[in-house]
C-alpha cells in the first residue's frame, strides 16, 4: 500500500491526535483482493458437462457470425473452421484448443508499480462503472455527462481506497465530440490517476490511439512486453462478433494487451429464458471469442466475461440482483475455471433510478454474488445506477465504502493464536465484559470492517446533525474526496508528450458526433 501524500497529523496527543487521523487526507489504496474462501459452485460435474458439450455443438452446428471482417474469416479459415457467407462453424474441439494459449492471469502494471494487479487465480480487481451516457448528483439531478464529469469520476476512483483499478469509460462525455473523447478520457486516466486503467474499443483506430498513448506513458519498449491495459470486448449476442469490436481486439491481442471478452445478454430477449440454455450461449460465444483473440496472438493475455441480467416480461426492461442472474454468474465462474481463464463478472448492479434502497438492496445481491462467484475482475463494482445509464456520484461513494466489506469477507476467518483470543476469554472469565482487556486493546484498531460513510451515531446526535440519510452523507463525502483531491506526480516530459498526442490527433481532424 501506498501514500501518495503525507498524512496531516495533529500537534496534541490523546484525543486531538485521533481527531487528526481521523480527518487527514489519505490516498491509501488496498491491494487486490486475494480470496481466502471458497467459491460457491451452483452446477454439478454432470451439468458443466453437459453446458460444455451442447456450447461445442452449437459452434459446429449453427455457428456464430462475424459480419464485416474479411481478415477475421480468412483466420478462421486457416484454422481449420467451416465458413459460410459470414456465418463461421468450428468444429468440436477447435476453439477449445486455441484457447488452450491463453494464460491463467496475467499483470496489468500500473504507473505506480505498487498499484499493479494481478488478474486471475483467487484474485478480485475492482473497477468502476462503465459505460452510462448521463450522471446524476444530489445538485445537478440526471443529466447527460460531460468530460468535467468524467475527470472527477476518476478522482473519485484515485481518492477510493478499496478500488483497485481506475476503470475506463466511467461516463460518456457527450461535450466532447465522438472521434475525439477517448483522447481525453485516456488523458484523464493517466494524468488524474496512477491505477491501472481500460483503453478504448470503440473504433480500431482508437485502440491503435490507445496503445499510441500508453507507450507515451510508460515507454515503448516497456508495453511491447508488458501488459498495461485491460480493455472491454463485447460479444453482439446472440452470437455475432461485429467489426468494430473485433477490431478493436485485433488491436490489442497483437500488442500484448489484455481483452475482456464478455457477451452482453439480457435473458430473455439476447438468451432463453432458461439459466442452462443461457450459459450454453455464454459459453459458446466466449469459446469463439477467445480463440479468436488467440488467432491473433497466441498467448495474449484475455478474460472470460459473463453481463448477464434477466428481464421484467411485463415492461421489458433489465432487472438486477435476481436469483437467476447469480444462478447465471456462480455458473459461468466454474466454466471458467474449468478453461483455467480469468473471470469477469457482477458489479454494483441496480435498476433503482436513485441511491435509495432498492438500489441497494440489488446492488449487495449482486457484489456479494460477484465475491462468492469466484470472478477475477469485476467492472462497474461502483457508481452504477438505472440500469447503467447513470453514473452516480452518490452511489459512486457508497458502493465503493462497501467494497471494503468485500475485502474483509474475502479474507476469511483466521485462526492463528491471537484469533483464537484463548488469553482474552481467560482474563475476563464468566461475567466480565472485553471492552478493556488487552486483547481488545491490542487489536480494536484493525478488528472490525468500518464503514468511512454510513451512521451509526445515537439518534439524538443523528437528528442534531441534520437528521441525514445515507445519500446525503454520500453528497458531503463526495465533495469531501475533490476537495481533497490532489494529483499524483508524474514526469513533466511524459506529461508534455501526452498533451502534445492529443492536441495533435484532435487537431488533425474534424468534430464528429456520429
Amino acid at each position: 500500500m501506498t501514500e501518495a501524500a503525507t498524512r496531516r497529523r495533529g500537534r496534541g496527543g490523546g484525543g486531538a491526535a485521533r481527531r487528526a487521523e481521523r480527518t487527514a487526507v489519505s490516498f491509501e489504496t488496498a491491494k487486490y483482493i486475494e480470496r481466502n474462501i471458497p467459491n460457491f459452485e451452483v452446477l454439478t460435474e454432470e451439468a458443466l458437462d453437459i453446458i460444455e458439450t451442447n456450447a461445442e455443438t452449437i459452434l459446429q452446428e449453427v455457428g456464430v457470425n462475424f459480419p464485416d471482417n474479411p481478415a477475421a474469416l480468412k483466420r478462421w479459415a486457416d484454422a481449420g473452421a467451416d465458413i459460410d457467407g459470414e456465418r463461421v462453424r468450428i468444429p468440436k474441439g477447435l476453439a477449445r484448443k486455441l484457447c488452450a494459449t491463453a494464460p491463467a492471469s496475467y499483470t496489468q502494471h500500473a504507473r505506480n508499480p505498487e498499484r499493479s494487479v494481478v488478474v486471475g487465480g483467487n484474485n478480485l480487481v475492482l473497477a468502476p462503472v462503465y459505460g452510462p451516457p448521463f450522471v446524476r448528483d444530489a445538485t445537478g439531478g440526471r443529466r447527460y455527462a460531460t468530460m468535467e464529469d468524467f475527470r472527477n469520476f476518476v478522482k473519485l476512483g484515485y481518492m477510493s481506497k478499496w478500488l483497485h483499478h481506475s476503470g475506463g469509460t466511467v461516463c460518456e462525455p457527450t461535450d466532447v465530440a465522438v472521434n475525439k473523447r477517448h483522447l481525453d478520457m485516456l488523458h484523464a486516466h493517466m494524468t488524474l490517476s496512477d491505477k491501472p486503467f481500460m483503453g478504448s474499443v470503440t473504433e480500431p483506430s482508437r485502440a491503435r490511439d490507445s496503445v499510441e498513448m500508453a507507450e507515451i506513458l510508460f515507454g515503448k519498449d516497456f508495453v511491447a512486453d508488458n501488459t498495461v491495459m485491460t480493455s472491454l470486448i463485447n460479444i453482439n449476442s446472440p452470437m455475432t462478433f461485429d467489426d468494430v469490436m473485433m477490431g478493436a481486439l485485433e488491436v490489442y491481442a497483437q500488442a500484448n494487451q489484455a481483452c475482456i471478452i464478455s457477451p452482453f445478454i439480457v435473458g430473455g430477449a439476447m438468451a432463453p429464458v432458461s439459466v442452462a440454455g443461457t450459459l450454453t450461449q455464454v459459453f459458446a460465444e466466449v469459446l469463439a471469442g477467445i480463440a479468436y483473440s488467440q488467432l491473433c496472438r497466441a498467448g495474449a493475455p484475455v478474460v472470460m466475461g459473463a453481463f448477464v441480467t434477466s428481464i421484467d416480461m411485463n415492461s421489458g426492461a433489465p432487472t438486477f440482483g435476481t436469483p437467476e442472474a447469480a444462478h447465471i454468474t456462480y455458473g459461468a465462474g466454474q466454466l471458467a475455471r474449468r478453461m483455467g481463464l480469468p473471470y469477469r463478472s457482477a458489479g454494483s448492479f441496480c435498476g433503482s433510478k436513485l441511491p435509495d434502497a432498492q438500489a441497494a438492496y440489488e446492488t449487495s445481491n449482486s457484489l456479494n454474488m460477484g465475491l462468492l462467484a469466484g470472478v477475477n475482475f469485476m467492472l462497474h463494482s461502483c457508481g452504477w445506477l438505472e440500469g447503467g445509464l447513470v453514473s452516480s456520484y452518490e452511489k459512486f461513494v457508497m458502493d465503493a465504502d462497501q467494497l471494503g466489506a468485500l475485502h474483509h469477507l474475502a479474507a476469511g476467518v483466521s485462526m492463528d493464536a491471537n484469533a483464537q483470543a484463548m488469553d482474552a476469554i481467560r482474563e475476563v472469565g464468566p461475567g466480565g465484559h472485553y471492552l478493556g482487556c488487552a486483547h481488545t486493546q491490542e487489536n480494536f484498531k484493525s478488528a472490525f470492517w468500518k464503514s468511512d460513510l454510513l451512521d451509526y451515531k445515537p439518534f439524538e446526535t443523528w437528528e442534531d446533525e441534520g437528521a441525514r440519510d445515507t445519500a446525503q452523507l454520500a453528497s458531503l463525502r463526495v465533495q469531501k474526496m475533490l476537495g481533497d483531491y490532489q494529483q499524483p506526480a508524474l514526469d513533466p516530459a511524459i506529461r508534455e508528450a501526452l498533451d502534445t498526442y492529443v492536441a495533435e490527433k484532435k487537431a488533425a481532424e474534424p468534430d464528429s458526433f456520429m
